[in-house]
């Protein structure tokens, strides 16, 4: 919402019309004082107290706003009249002073400024907004819902338009008073003109009329604001007439050389103010400045008839100076406004490509948020836009930050739902944990809470502090009924940890055979292995790690009495080969006919082992255990073969 005051003030015409040179000096003034009747400040109080009464509300309003998003505590933008800076501005440290001062100004009977008011409704705002904005964070950080966010009434707010109210009703009475002294002033400046006509009507009485006539010029000059579209006529006839009955001064003419000369130095004195307007740093208040000469200058007398040109050139050429300078001041005031249209454009559309971004998590809409907050700050710097625009390119970077606002808005209710559908199917497996924390089952409600765990992880997410709870209630039933169940446990635990020790002493022995083995080693291994397989359990963590161990130093052992046991059979087959040659031919074929279909057997035997073991499931530890110990007897069974393969051999070494 943009208050009434964002638009500029209309700027007066410039003073430094050029004169064609047939003018006369009267059409010469009553062009300057229709530049001058433009920028009076009777006109300029008539525009302020006419305007609307809903623009005069407008800030006020603004208070009440719905507050739905972060984008919404952005301060009314106002801009001061003619870009001058605000003479009563006071800086103000809370809403109380501001109301105190308000009441001062409805109670007092002087008429209330509106530079003053505008800035007390400005800084009351300025305040209001950022209450708040901190009341909605304290509300958001304490984990409040985004949605359900209520601007409360504020008693300081209702006081303060109250008074504005007041300090309104004031204004218009005002004006309506200033308008009706207007009329009375109207009607005296007349009477003023009537009286100088009918002086210049009677030549004769002209300098006995002297002393009257100066008299009405001090009564004119008294007399202040008359309307303005009755100002121009008014000043030409009064100067139509001074200058006729001057002009008719022949028996005083002393008395009238003297006037002129009074007038001469009084204008010239106008003049050198004006020229030294030049040098003022504030270019605004120098053209006020100069209204105020002008208007002097058109209340002090004629000079002489041959000065007046040249008295007139010299005053309007200073005022040309200060016209220029306020017109290219105001040049780049629209030049500034045009760059600041341009930066907040680029920002609508900067804020409505975020806008556009899809959000899948809380955490991307958190992202966007604080972008688009960013650019609201930035937007806060910028000046205003050009007066036509000021308020529709507002309208477009509000639409987008709603339109983002809103959408989160939806997003985090719907979450908020899921929230508590996950909360409820929580709070229902706390209840199941609870219910089993006191079985002896140990077994049966041990994969019963195993399974209730596991259905845990695959419920999502809800509000921190209610998920902490839940997730304490939950843990403390597990842990209740574990801890039982192992203190129920804790001897079975003792012997297996007594049965690792053991069996792991019997792996350390097998070991020692490798490196020390005798003739006895098939004994010695037999026996220890025995012993192995008459220990119980051992712990479940320990077990697979055991099993590992144990089968690889036996692989290494019976490998090595293979390999012996091997070359002995081999060695005592070659030394009964000659007996059974003795026997005859027969006697080695038949040898050698048995050992085929052994070899023969043996390979069928390799083959039905390697066919099952493409059939068997490797994904668990048992089965993984299993494929090993066929390994193990397939590849006996390929060594026996082999020693078969040889035997074979040496038979067909003898028949040659």
């Amino acid at each position: 919402m943009v208050d009434d005051c964002c638009a500029f003030a209309q700027q007066p015409e410039t003073l430094n019309a050029e004169k064609p040179e047939s003018q006369t000096t009267s059409e010469m003034m009553d062009s300057q004082e229709n530049a001058l009747n433009q920028g009076t400040e009777e006109a300029k109080l008539s525009e302020e107290v006419a305007r609307p009464a809903a623009a005069e509300e407008a800030g006020a309003q603004n208070g009440q706003a719905d507050t739905a998003d972060e984008s919404q505590d952005q301060p009314v933008e106002t801009q001061p009249e003619d870009g001058k800076e605000n003479p009563a501005a006071k800086a103000y440290g809370s809403k109380k002073e501001i109301i105190e001062r308000l009441k001062e100004i409805a109670g007092s009977d002087e008429t209330p400024e509106k530079a003053e008011v505008d800035h007390l409704k400005t800084a009351f705002y300025k305040l209001h907004f950022a209450e708040r904005e901190a009341q909605q964070k304290a509300y958001l950080e304490d984990g409040g819902d985004p949605e359900k966010f209520q601007v409360l009434p504020d008693e300081d707010e209702e006081t303060f338009k109250a008074e504005m109210t007041i300090i309104k009703e004031k204004r218009q009475k005002a004006f309506l008073a200033l308008e009706e002294e207007k009329q009375q002033n109207l009607k005296r400046k007349e009477g003023i003109i009537e009286q100088i006509k009918a002086m210049v009507t009677t030549p004769e009485e002209a300098n006995k009329n002297f002393d009257q006539l100066k008299k009405l010029q001090q009564e004119w000059k008294e007399i202040k604001m008359v309307p303005a579209e009755k100002a121009n006529e008014l000043w030409r006839n009064y100067q139509l007439y001074v200058e006729q009955f001057y002009d008719l001064l022949n028996l005083n003419r002393e008395a009238r050389e003297y006037d002129f000369k009074k007038n001469l130095e009084k204008k010239t004195r106008l003049c050198e103010a004006a020229e030294k307007l030049a040098d003022e740093p504030d270019v605004i208040s120098a053209f006020h400045q100069l209204q105020e000469l002008h208007q002097e200058y058109r209340e002090t007398g004629p000079v002489a008839k041959e000065l007046r040109e040249q008295i007139w050139a010299r005053f309007k050429a200073a005022s040309t100076v200060i016209n220029k300078r306020h017109q290219q001041h105001f040049e780049e005031l629209r030049s500034r406004e045009e760059e600041n249209l341009t930066k907040k454009t680029a920002l609508c559309e900067k804020v409505e490509e975020i806008a556009r971004q899809e959000n899948k998590t809380s955490a991307d809409w958190e992202k966007h948020t604080k972008e688009i907050i960013a650019v609201q700050q930035e937007w806060k710097t910028i000046g205003f836009a050009p007066q036509k625009m000021n308020v529709k390119i507002f309208e477009r970077f509000r639409a987008a930050c709603d339109d983002f606002f809103g959408r989160k808005g939806e997003f985090f209710k719907q979450l908020k739902a899921q929230f508590a559908e996950n909360a409820e199917k929580k709070k229902a497996l706390v209840e199941k944990a609870q219910a089993l924390t006191d079985s002896t089952d140990w077994k049966a409600t041990s994969d019963k809470l195993i399974a209730l765990q596991k259905e845990w992880k695959t419920i999502g997410m809800v509000p921190k502090k209610l998920g902490d709870q839940l997730w304490h209630d939950f843990l403390t039933a597990c842990n209740h009924f574990f801890e039982a169940r192992n203190a129920v446990h804790a001897g079975t635990r003792n012997e297996e940890h007594e049965n690792l020790n053991r069996k792991r002493d019997i792996i350390a022995r097998l070991q020692q055979l490798l490196e020390d083995a005798g003739d006895d080693l098939q004994e010695k291994v037999q026996q220890l292995t025995e012993q192995y397989g008459k220990i119980g359990h051992v712990p479940y963590k320990e077990k697979d790690k055991l099993y590992k161990e144990y089968h690889e130093v036996l692989d290494r052992l019976y490998k090595d009495l293979h390999v012996t046991a091997a070359r002995r059979r081999m060695d005592n087959f070659r030394n009964n080969l000659k007996k059974v040659a003795d026997r005859g031919a027969d006697a080695l074929d038949n040898e050698r006919g048995r050992l085929m279909r052994r070899f023969e057997q043996l390979k069928q035997e390799v083959n039905t082992y390697e066919n099952n073991l493409g059939f068997l499931n490797i994904s668990s530890k048992k089965g993984n255990s299993l494929i090993d110990e066929m390994n193990r007897r397939i590849q006996k069974l390929k060594d026996d073969m082999e020693e078969v393969k040889q035997k074979i051999k040496a038979i067909d070494a003898e028949n040659k």
